[in-house]
């Protein structure tokens, strides 16, 4: 037997930035060894063990970030990178981990937005160039494969020669660790050599357990696509409205109302009600909820300073903004009356939240009229019409923000700069194409209707959705579809890999 077990302890090598976890590292490894020998032992019907252990594990005590990999162990002589990267977003990098991004992806742009788990992958990529025969798989967060990150780390990987072998796409990995929050990871296999046999493992839920697909190959978003890396446009590939972000205040509250305190409000000053304006954020278009602003825009100051409750509002505003210990933010203080940033141009528009659950089918977009003032918690587009409506609305569309959008935890970040202005819209659809789209976008309009007092969350959960509703969309995919030339998709897969070759199409030409 002791000929067959080609495998030993001694055959590992590590990195542990602490000591005692270094240590355990060791034992684990032994311990492992010894019930993989067991297994042996059942397989061949003779025990095997190894003791005395006179082998032991390479484990260094050091910083993985910091350590020359080739003096733990040559590259001729790896055949596997695995591991399983500290989970840090960008936002919580400590002084020294900001330091080692910087110093990895030094002149690359955009490096600041990445999770630390991108510097493995660096150091891995460079480490595997002296040995490209090496395979390495690492437990990563999602965010590098979503958003503004895949733009700041895959081209750099993909111009070393990185390609992916197989991934697991988001799923949830819980921690059992005393107050180790669930963290929503990927796990992404890649080499420095192609491989024609790749695997796609996809989750119907984050909790869930996946399912393996055989496909040609894997982009830097974790689907069946080309090697693209969107980047942050500021307009759109094909003609289409601007889309923008929506108003924002920086007032500490004192232009945001209740229902009961926008009452209240008016009691004491019933002629401030024309500038009273319901206020949306996401959170308010999705489940309905009632908020209200005071909107100044273009009001006569002349009439307003008459109003004590008014002027008090925007005092309180102004000393907010003076406090502040931004620069920018204490400048608004010259201008107390009005929003901090303004979009809103009185036209009617669509409105989409920013952030919205990953359990919808489709992000809730709905029209508003111009009296209605969008937060910049959600993005507007106006000039919009029905048609436009209906190819945000459709399958198509939300299977591309699936793919590419930015991820708060596991939840859609809907954006304008990568998901909006990078969507490959039909090409030349005819007007008979447009009427489709259109009626089928009304259809959808008319079915929501159908329910008064549901919010969008309601009519929008998928154990919920009334059949009326499914039924309008699934004639608005069909039509969405036939504008593409397309008589419908196999699944989700065939669409995101359809719209990226559409988007190469046109950024080729343009």
């Amino acid at each position: 037997v002791e000929e067959i077990v080609l495998l030993d302890v001694d055959q590992f090598y590590g990195i542990e930035i602490e000591e005692f976890p270094a240590q355990i590292a060791q034992v684990a490894l032994w311990l492992t060894d010894h019930q993989m020998n067991l297994r042996v032992s059942q397989e061949f019907g003779q025990y095997f063990v190894r003791l005395p252990l006179s082998k032991h594990p390479h484990i260094a005590h050091g910083n993985a970030l910091a350590l020359d990999w080739t003096e733990i162990v040559a590259p001729r002589d790896l055949a596997y990178i695995v591991g399983n990267p500290p989970f840090v977003g960008a936002k919580f990098l400590d002084e020294r981990q900001r330091a080692e991004v910087a110093g990895l992806f030094a002149g690359i742009k955009g490096a600041g937005l990445l999770d630390y788990v991108a510097c493995w992958y660096r150091k891995a990529a460079s480490y595997m160039a002296a040995n490209p025969a090496i395979r390495a798989a690492l437990v990563s967060t999602n965010s590098i494969t979503q958003g503004e990150q895949v733009g700041a780390l895959w081209p750099e990987l993909l111009r070393a020669g990185v390609r992916i072998h197989f991934a697991h796409r988001t799923f949830q990995w819980s921690s059992e660790a005393r107050g180790k929050a669930a963290v929503h990871c990927v796990i992404i296999g890649f080499a420095l050599e192609e491989e024609p046999r790749k695997w796609l493992f996809e989750y119907q839920s984050v909790r869930g357990e996946p399912l393996a697909h055989r496909v040609s190959r894997i982009n830097p978003y974790l689907v069946d696509a080309p090697d693209l890396v969107l980047s942050k446009r500021n307009q759109p590939i094909c003609p289409v409205p601007i889309m923008k972000f929506g108003n924002q205040p920086i007032d500490g509250g004192h232009f945001l109302f209740s229902r009961e305190e926008r009452e209240n409000f008016l009691q004491k000053e019933p002629d401030a009600a024309k500038w009273l304006r319901p206020f949306l954020g996401a959170e308010e278009v999705i489940n309905g909820s009632e908020r209200w602003c005071l909107w100044l825009k273009d009001a006569n100051p002349a009439e307003y300073r008459k109003l004590p409750q008014v002027m008090a509002r925007i005092e309180a505003v102004k000393q907010f903004r003076l406090a502040s210990k931004r620069p920018a933010t204490r400048e608004l203080g010259d201008s107390p009356s009005q929003f901090a940033f303004v979009s809103h141009d009185e036209k009617p528009y669509l409105v989409v939240p920013s952030v919205s659950s990953e359990r919808r089918l489709f992000i809730p977009i709905a029209p508003m009229p111009p009296q209605v003032i969008a937060s910049n918690l959600c993005l507007i587009l106006p000039d919009a019409t029905l048609y436009h409506f209906g190819i945000l609305s459709s399958t198509l569309h939300n299977a591309w923000t699936r793919a590419v959008c930015g991820r708060l935890e596991s939840r859609y970040r809907y954006s304008v700069g990568i998901v909006y202005n990078n969507f490959p819209w039909p090409p030349d659809p005819s007007e008979k194409q447009r009427a489709a789209i259109e009626a089928a976008a009304q259809g959808v309009l008319d079915a929501r209707g159908g329910f008064p007092g549901a919010s969008l969350a309601d009519l929008y959960d998928p154990l919920a959705m009334p059949p009326e509703l499914s039924r309008a969309h699934r004639r608005l995919d069909q039509a969405v579809d036939a504008a593409y030339g397309r008589r419908g998709f196999s699944g989700e897969a065939e669409r995101v890999a359809f719209l990226f070759d559409r988007y190469r199409e046109l950024t080729a030409a343009g």
